[in-house]
């Protein structure tokens, strides 16, 4: 179906909009292999420059194994394209390891609404009834996590380290909020340490206000991922003035956004396949609450600084910008080539 669907959407793109009904287009872009086709067929058909946003790869979302063809779609894409946009410089380098063409490749950071995700607008109320809701006691730190329960997330490597944090902080309880294939292993991975009265699951996606509450209650956010490109929920986290815990070890934009140290720190990196560095990074920030609260505040003046959509939008519109001013340099350039020769001719 999706080779079907993006087979069509090019021909009527190509044959329909652009030569039938003469609309004309600066640039096309498309995203990861799912439109790969469409892409290349555009590329091959038309002279309009093409941009290929990368958000992840098939050998890395499959821990190196993965579909064959989806990876060969990903790689022709990414030769065919004019330019290749990716979300961090930890996915740029992995992308070059794996031989694609360095030369083509932007970095363009994610971003959040920092209005929508701002912890002054939660109603103290609504925030009290999600800890609540989790037995979370005005005396005990909630730690969160938030996202999909698969493996390159780190959640199970998470749950293993709550003993170590449970030895030294017992008035600690960690929140699972999310859906996955991991789901079953949460249980029963905190059942077999005998934690699972400090670990508290939610196993549904929530709608985004209810997210944002989550993010008010917590004391301090945990996103141990082992694979991870750029990763929004740090910065939803960090927009909500919270400080975290973030994998930074392999293909992992996290370490792009949290400082780990020095006067602007907002965060702790670990590497998230170590149960006892995951433990290591949340005792720091339950050692000292008041120094946590400066990271929190650190992490939300970043996102101010660097991390709006605002700040993706207008550094993507210039590279689309670069890439028309490059095609319309290249036709002058062939227009003033075919008129030398003609007039050579005559």
């Amino acid at each position: 179906d999706i080779f079907i669907y993006n087979i069509l959407s090019a021909t009527k793109f190509i044959n329909g909009i652009m030569r039938k009904e003469k609309c004309h287009f600066d640039v096309v872009c498309v995203h990861d292999w799912l439109s790969s086709i469409a892409g290349i067929i555009t590329k091959n058909e038309t002279e309009v420059p093409v941009a290929f946003h990368v958000h992840s790869t098939e050998w890395g979302r499959s821990g190196g194994k993965g579909s064959q063809v989806v990876s060969h779609l990903e790689w022709a894409m990414g030769q065919a394209a004019d330019r290749i946009v990716t979300v961090s410089h930890a996915m740029r380098e992995d992308l070059t390891r794996h031989g694609w063409p360095r030369s083509k490749i932007s970095v363009v950071w994610n971003g959040v609404d920092p209005e929508r995700y701002n912890p002054d607008s939660c109603n103290p109320k609504d925030v009290e009834k999600v800890r609540d809701k989790y037995g979370v006691r005005p005396d005990e730190r909630m730690v969160l996590f938030l996202g999909r329960l698969t493996w390159v997330k780190g959640v199970r490597n998470l749950v293993q380290a709550m003993p170590l944090v449970l030895k030294e902080y017992p008035k600690t309880k960690l929140v699972i909020l999310g859906k996955g294939e991991e789901q079953r292993d949460v249980v029963e991975t905190a059942a077999r340490l005998g934690v699972e009265s400090s670990v508290r699951c939610c196993f549904e996606f929530v709608p985004e206000e209810e997210r944002i509450l989550h993010y008010a209650a917590a004391d301090l956010c945990v996103f141990p991922s082992i694979y991870e490109p750029f990763g929004i929920v740090s910065l939803e986290a960090m927009s909500m003035a919270k400080p975290i815990v973030v994998g930074a070890k392999g293909v992992v934009g996290f370490k792009e956004q949290v400082i780990s140290s020095g006067p602007e720190q907002n965060g702790v990196h670990i590497d998230g396949n170590s149960p006892e560095d995951i433990a290591w990074g949340i005792k720091l920030v339950l050692s000292d609450m008041d120094r946590a609260k400066k990271w929190g505040e650190n992490g939300r003046r970043r996102v101010l600084q660097y991390f709006t959509w605002r700040k993706a939008a207008e550094q993507t519109l210039q590279i689309y910008k670069t890439m028309q001013q490059k095609e319309e340099n290249e036709n002058a350039a062939c227009l003033k080539m075919d008129l030398k020769e003609s007039l050579v001719r005559i």
